[in-house]
């Protein structure tokens, strides 16, 4: 644990990254890439704590814009990140990490409860938590869930897995020269609407002097590089 730059960290994956190439629901190969480096920093004695998206299945958003009530969707799309936190369960145990599903709506069936106390426990006892279901509550993005929950169950960061090196003046993808940045401070996201994670999910970080670390998730190894203390992508703290 010495070599470690952190002890305990919650995880935000994007649902899209789930699906792969396919852009659309859950693709296998792409769970198990993603598992197997999870549980390589799991089994080194990190303490990981997951919100999964649920892009890849269903969008609360672009449903209300075409008719849908916004909650309604919302809804719809905690239901989706459940299914995505299952199938990362499914692959992380395949890895031989002991994981823990816990949904902020009630389904006994399929997951535990998301009671804080407990939460903490299995990851004191080295447990992966998935915490599905966002916040429980519409109008609230799975970035603010994932602030949320790393506050309350007391994690040192957030790794925010995208898919570019990190945070850019503007899109990579679209433009060649877009600037990266190695370092920003809350506020700067906040000024220059930069997208890291959503305005209210950066607030909750920032009043809780919470790091986020921007990184690239399709690059091999870089979840292990991040928490080794490793300079990646971009970190996001106060100034």
């Amino acid at each position: 644990m010495s070599k470690l730059r952190f002890n305990r960290v919650l995880l935000k994956l994007s649902g899209e990254a789930l699906a792969g190439s396919k852009k659309f629901g859950i693709d296998p190969e792409s769970v198990s890439v993603f598992a197997r480096e999870i549980a390589e920093v799991a089994q080194m004695g990190l303490q990981v704590a997951l919100v999964i998206g649920g892009g890849n299945i269903f969008r609360g958003m672009a449903a209300s814009a075409k008719g849908m009530d916004r909650a309604q969707g919302d809804y719809m799309g905690m239901l989706a990140t459940v299914m995505n936190a299952l199938a990362v369960q499914d692959g992380l145990e395949k890895e031989g990490v002991q994981t823990r599903v816990m949904s902020a709506i009630d389904m006994k069936e399929v997951a535990e409860p998301y009671i804080r106390r407990r939460a903490v426990r299995h990851l004191e006892k080295g447990r992966v938590v998935i915490c599905a279901a966002g916040t429980g509550n519409p109008y609230f993005t799975t970035d603010t869930a994932a602030a949320l929950r790393a506050a309350e169950l007391n994690t040192e960061a957030i790794l925010k897995a995208t898919k570019v090196d990190g945070v850019y003046d503007k899109d990579p993808m679209e433009h060649d020269d877009a600037t990266l940045f190695e370092q920003l401070t809350y506020i700067d996201v906040l000024s220059k609407r930069l997208k890291v994670m959503d305005s209210t999910a950066i607030s909750l970080a920032m009043d809780n002097d919470l790091p986020i670390c921007v990184f690239n998730l399709f690059t091999p190894g870089n979840i292990k590089r991040v928490v080794n203390g490793e300079a990646v992508g971009t970190i996001v703290q106060g100034g």
